[in-house]
């Protein structure tokens, strides 16, 4: 009798445990939320501006170049004040043949990033300065929703790709880990909470030591694949590494596009 009334307390316990692990979150999954919020905090130390060029070609086989100026800015926090400043800010401009678009990401650590969005036809737009007010920054438009799936300039680079968007999404797993390009990585799985809006998952090789996306492939609504991310090349500039050449192939329609900055150029 009593190894009955054991045997029966050892099974419930088993379905009891195994029904909390089914409805809690995974240890992978807790990984990957915590180096999802390390690769977020890596924000800049001081201004910096990268001027370069962004080469497009497209699914037609058509070859353009045009002049891009990267520019990341550290945010100034104000004691007593309401209003949400973000930790840092990066800007893409890029010069076209009759018009300047410009991009602005607004990063938070702990909330979501904010974007925004303009073009100029009469002349360049300013890259460093005071920070106006967010929503009338150059008459910019805040992009949100499927918009942030929107081209940059007409490149393979989506407005969501240059914030690094999904690492917000609040499903975050670790994989694995493996070795890509001779650097030790852990593959991190983001999920999109709402699939039907661009990517339904982005999977990434995040560098152990520095933190940086050493490859990523983005997956469309249906699963499968269709773009892949590879940085080229970096450069140590005043004894930090810097990304001189990055690359978005766009392996559905066969398109790609480089961003290849001069960090000889420096302002």
């Amino acid at each position: 009798m009593k190894r009955c009334l054991f045997a029966l307390f050892f099974s419930c316990f088993i379905a009891i445990m195994a029904k909390a692990q089914t409805n809690g979150v995974s240890e992978a999954e807790i990984r990957g939320q915590q180096l999802a919020q390390e690769i977020l905090s890596q924000g800049p130390v001081e201004n910096t501006v990268n001027k370069g060029v962004m080469q497009i070609r497209d699914e037609s086989g058509r070859h353009s170049e045009d002049p891009i100026v990267c520019s990341a800015v550290v945010m100034t926090r104000v004691a007593n004040t309401n209003v949400i400043i973000p930790d840092w800010q990066t800007l893409y401009q890029a010069t076209l043949t009759n018009q300047t678009e410009c991009l602005r990401v607004m990063h938070n650590t702990n909330l979501t990033n904010f974007y925004f969005c303009s073009t100029n036809s009469s002349g360049a737009i300013p890259v460093l300065g005071d920070v106006p007010i967010i929503g009338h920054l150059f008459g910019s438009h805040q992009a949100t929703g499927r918009e942030l799936m929107a081209p940059f300039a007409g490149s393979d680079f989506w407005i969501c790709d240059l914030g690094l968007e999904f690492f917000h999404w609040p499903g975050q797993k670790v994989l694995k880990h493996e070795t890509r390009r001779t650097r030790a990585c852990t593959v991190l799985e983001s999920t999109n909470p709402d699939p039907s809006n661009g990517y339904s998952r982005v999977v990434s090789w995040i560098d152990d030591e520095t933190l940086g996306i050493v490859h990523a492939e983005a997956y469309d609504t249906n699963g499968k694949l269709l773009k892949e991310f590879d940085p080229k090349s970096f450069r140590k500039v005043n004894g930090q590494w810097e990304l001189q050449d990055m690359e978005i192939r766009n392996v559905q329609t066969h398109s790609r596009t480089w961003i290849k900055f001069d960090l000889n150029e420096k302002s």
